[in-house]
């Protein structure tokens, strides 16, 4: 992945990506521990991954969408230092008309150490750099059903995927 400081991790739930990672020394602060901005760059880097293994991409080239945040919260429990191993783990928890929501944690063997969510929308982008709310394409949206994690089968029903395809 990019440069070769992550490894894909065997997925133990479908509509999950998992990425495993090593602290690199530029991430820590002056303490010895990760600095909390870097935490938002470990979820960002697992859903762009998470975008290719869906056979897209977040920014392709002369595209007139863009993906901004909308929303972003980081909780730590625990630090990360210098060389520690670790893992990531996201899922797509919403997909609506205009935005998609993620959930993401820091895992270290059994240890939490951070968990964050965010929300990206969907935005037409102008020429003169202005942007205004869009509809999720349905070739997106139906490229990243599979990883939309579901609390009940009920939530997953073909004619509900339809439904969200046909108001687009």
């Amino acid at each position: 992945m990019g440069d070769g400081r992550w490894a894909m991790t065997e997925n133990r739930v479908p509509h999950e990506l998992r990425l495993s990672r090593r602290v690199q020394f530029s991430e820590t602060d002056v303490a010895g521990i990760v600095h909390f901005s870097n935490f938002f760059r470990y979820f960002e880097d697992a859903e762009h991954e998470l975008w290719r293994r869906a056979g897209l991409s977040i920014h392709p080239e002369k595209s007139a969408i863009g993906w901004p945040r909308v929303a972003a919260a980081c909780e730590f429990f625990r630090p990360l230092r210098f060389e520690q191993e670790f893992e990531v783990c996201l899922r797509i928890v919403e997909i609506d008309r205009r935005t998609i929501r993620y959930e993401g944690t820091i895992t270290r063997g059994e240890e939490r150490i951070a968990k964050g969510d965010w929300k990206i929308a969907c935005v037409t982008k102008f020429e003169d750099g202005t942007m205004k709310s869009a509809a999720i394409p349905a070739a997106v949206s139906e490229r990243l059903e599979p990883f939309v994690h579901r609390t009940s089968d009920i939530e997953h029903r073909e004619s509900d995927i339809a439904r969200r395809t046909s108001e687009h």
